[in-house]
């Protein structure tokens, strides 16, 4: 999560944009094959294997299933990679072919089995693991614009030795099952149904760049990569209970404890909201100066594209709750793939109007309209079995705090030289009066938080 912090600066600087533009628009299309390879494995998978967690025959049954299964559609995604790259690609062909590794990578990945089994200790010591080594070797190895076929093939090992070390773990998790018995292809269609908003909201991920480096110049497709990754980094903070959570609310859904499936949806849309919008201010209120002082001087305008897009972090947030925690679980997957779709929709046509006359800045606003729609979506498909009303109660708090953050982080952002030391003290100020405000107003998070040292202690 925190590896884009170490490398970007590095990697926007040694590189530049036009080779980084290479490495987005290889990694892009082979993104596409992937996912068409992985078939919604990843939920799909975590929500099965928590089902059947108790029973080690059925989860072990249910594993071998579903990995057959995706060993199978990957090999049929990579063949048709490669037939593509040797048939349409002329240019960037040797870039396209590392990237290949990516495809190998997700065949090898059962991090949904331990997801599902709720054993994440192993996923982020193996995470942590992995990063370390592929942040040493980048620096190491990536010196100009010429290596950039390191820093594809780097990533692209990093995936595939990551994935390979979690398959150790686990043999004392799952037994063999007689081949007989194994029906891979009975998930094909439940795990299609999740493969299309997996799908369809990458689908309108590249899109907002491939629109935009038609309608725009190459610097604002760099510009606005660059807003669009800072953003989705601090995002992912805020996002990280979403596949936490899954399981266990798919759990309770299979034991038929439906208030213990509202209760969780509550508990974690307050938590989300109470996190992400002082993210939101907080970015909003640095971002202007803290682009080119972390990226370079040719990304000034990179700060303003933050600003714009930053609103998402709260937007996906809620409907990361909304979504991931609550439909997909309760296995609502069509609602969940209409709202994402109607986002994907939303999204060309703002992006036809805004990109034409407001270039990258356009295509940020484009998001954040889209990932509105989604949110809004998914809060009508729940109106009759969850209370908004009860799922808002303290917004308006945790948006007050909010606001008196922004005032002060903003304050100290005009007054100071953007360097590390003022990075740490707007950060360190933020988190201060964010935490003494919400404190003050005893929000909601306030009596959760009092509630769980209660029981640790």
């Amino acid at each position: 999560m925190f590896t884009p912090l170490i490398t970007t600066p590095y990697i926007s600087r040694v590189l530049g944009a036009h080779y980084t533009g290479i490495n987005e628009y290889t990694n892009s299309w082979v993104t596409f094959f992937y996912l068409i390879g992985q078939m919604g494995v990843i939920l799909y998978g975590n929500r099965e294997v928590a089902y059947h967690r108790n029973d080690k025959y059925k989860r072990s049954k249910t594993f071998w299933e579903i990995e057959l299964l995706q060993t199978f559609t990957i090999s049929i995604s990579l063949l048709a990679y490669l037939i593509a790259v040797f048939i349409f690609s002329t240019t960037f062909k040797e870039y396209f072919l590392l990237q290949t590794l990516w495809i190998i990578a997700t065949a090898l990945d059962v991090s949904w089995f331990f997801m599902g089994m709720e054993d994440f200790k192993k996923t982020v010591i193996r995470n942590t693991f992995v990063k370390i080594i592929t942040i040493t070797f980048i620096f190491i190895v990536v010196k100009s614009s010429a290596d950039l076929w390191k820093y594809i093939l780097l990533l692209g090992l990093a995936q595939v030795l990551g994935n390979l070390t979690l398959w150790p773990y686990l043999k004392k998790m799952i037994i063999r099952i007689p081949f007989r018995d194994i029906h891979p292809f009975h998930h094909f269609y439940p795990a299609f149904l999740l493969f299309v908003p997996t799908i369809t909201t990458q689908i309108y991920l590249v899109v907002n760049r491939l629109m935009l480096g038609h309608m725009a110049t190459p610097a604002d497709l760099g510009n606005f990569t660059y807003a669009d990754r800072l953003v989705k980094l601090i995002l992912a903070l805020a996002t990280a209970t979403g596949s936490v959570m899954l399981p266990n609310v798919a759990q309770k859904f299979a034991n038929h404890d439906y208030k213990g499936v509202r209760d969780s949806l509550y508990k974690s849309f307050d938590f989300v909201t109470a996190i992400s919008i002082p993210m939101m201010f907080g970015l909003m209120a640095i971002a202007v100066k803290f682009a080119p002082w972390f990226l370079g001087s040719q990304y000034v305008d990179t700060g303003l594209i933050m600003v714009i897009e930053a609103p998402i972090i709260v937007l996906i947030a809620w409907s990361t709750v909304t979504g991931n925690q609550y439909l997909m679980p309760i296995d609502r997957v069509k609602e969940y793939t209409a709202s994402v779709t109607a986002g994907a929709v939303v999204n060309v046509i703002a992006n036809l109007f805004l990109i034409y006359a407001y270039k990258a800045n356009g295509a940020a606003m484009a998001t954040v309209i889209s990932e509105l729609t989604v949110t809004g979506f998914q809060l009508w498909c729940i109106r009759t079995t969850i209370s908004r009303r009860k799922l808002f109660s303290g917004f308006w708090k945790y948006l007050l705090c909010g606001l008196v953050m922004f005032s002060a982080v903003y304050g100290l952002n005009q007054i100071l030289p953007m360097n590390i030391f003022t990075l740490a003290l707007e950060i360190a100020t933020g988190a201060l009066v964010y935490v003494g405000s919400v404190w003050i107003i005893r929000a909601p998070i306030v009596k959760m938080a009092i509630e769980l040292m209660g029981r640790k202690s």
